[in-house]
């Protein structure tokens, strides 16, 4: 067996890993898909409004822009300090409308302020990568959740196309998702995941860039997964659970299992070396997913209303 086939043979593990936590993001968010139902946590009044697609692309290309231009002319810090309050944010809004169940709205608050701010400090002062990817854990979970049940299932499949188009574009051509990637691993923030190939894997004690590892030709220590990787598949998995009124969570499972196949396309091609667009592979699996489940349950594509 050559070094390459052994190699591959070593990253099969690792990636059923990162495949493990689509599972878990996924399934948490259908979790608190009805907590966030009932405590109205919605992104968009109208959830079939065609605006909403536009609004999100406009903050998402805004938000990049600024974050390369910060990590170009100003202090990446700057960028650290964003993403950081963002977590405890989106945290606290994750924590809260859970924990309002369990205990009265004081301590509801007081308690998704205090967890909220544990992970910020923890990620400020110890951003090492199971650190990381419990905070992504928590972001994906309520991110998915929040734009599930925000987005009709039609407009969640346009933005999954719209999406997986402009991966493909800013990594094989403008190639700028390279640059933001090293600069959030550089600066050890929670928007992607870690899944360390070796034991003693250390993302704090990481040095060189991705860029720099992938023009050396250098091996890597971990599969590095952008946490939007899970979110934008995910987002059709909440929405067809949160609009499908029969057999709702059928086809969210389904979904899921498409995206998994996806994943599984995807790391066959990225074992080899080479990184990837994942949301062309992951997306496309999603939506074959609905596509395949609704028409096995329904003989029809259910939970779509176009918009007028």
């Amino acid at each position: 067996m050559d070094k390459n086939k052994k190699r591959e043979m070593k990253d099969i593990f690792p990636g059923f890993l990162m495949a493990g936590l689509f599972v878990l993001i996924h399934s948490l968010a259908l979790l608190v898909v009805r907590p966030f139902e009932a405590a109205d946590m919605v992104a968009f009044e109208n959830p079939n409004d065609p605006m909403n697609i536009v609004f999100f692309f406009l903050i998402m290309l805004l938000f990049t822009v600024a974050i390369l231009l910060i990590a170009k002319f100003w202090k990446k810090q700057l960028i650290q300090g964003i993403v950081l309050w963002a977590t405890g944010f989106t945290a606290f809004y994750v924590f809260y409308p859970l924990l309002s169940f369990a205990v009265p709205e004081v301590w509801s608050l007081f308690l998704s302020a205090t967890a909220a701010a544990t992970l910020v400090i923890t990620l400020l002062k110890y951003p090492e990568w199971y650190v990381i990817d419990v905070c992504g854990i928590i972001i994906g979970t309520g991110a998915i959740a929040i734009l599930g049940i925000s987005l009709g299932v039609f407009l969640a499949i346009v933005l999954l196309i719209g999406l997986a188009i402009y991966d493909a574009i800013s990594v094989y051509k403008t190639k700028h998702m390279i640059d933001l990637a090293d600069t959030v691993m550089d600066l050890k923030l929670p928007v992607i995941l870690v899944i360390p190939k070796i034991s003693k894997y250390s993302l704090i004690k990481e040095t060189k860039s991705l860029k720099e590892k992938l023009e050396n030709g250098e091996k890597r220590d971990a599969f590095f997964l952008g946490l939007g990787d899970v979110v934008m598949p995910g987002v059709l998995v909440a929405s067809a659970f949160h609009n499908v009124t029969s057999n709702g969570l059928l086809i969210a499972l389904s979904v899921m299992l498409g995206t998994l196949l996806g994943f599984t396309v995807l790391m066959a091609v990225v074992i080899r070396g080479k990184p990837q667009a994942g949301l062309p592979y992951l997306c496309s699996g999603a939506i074959l997913g609905y596509i395949v489940s609704s028409y096995i349950l329904f003989g029809e594509l259910v939970g779509l209303i176009f918009p007028i």
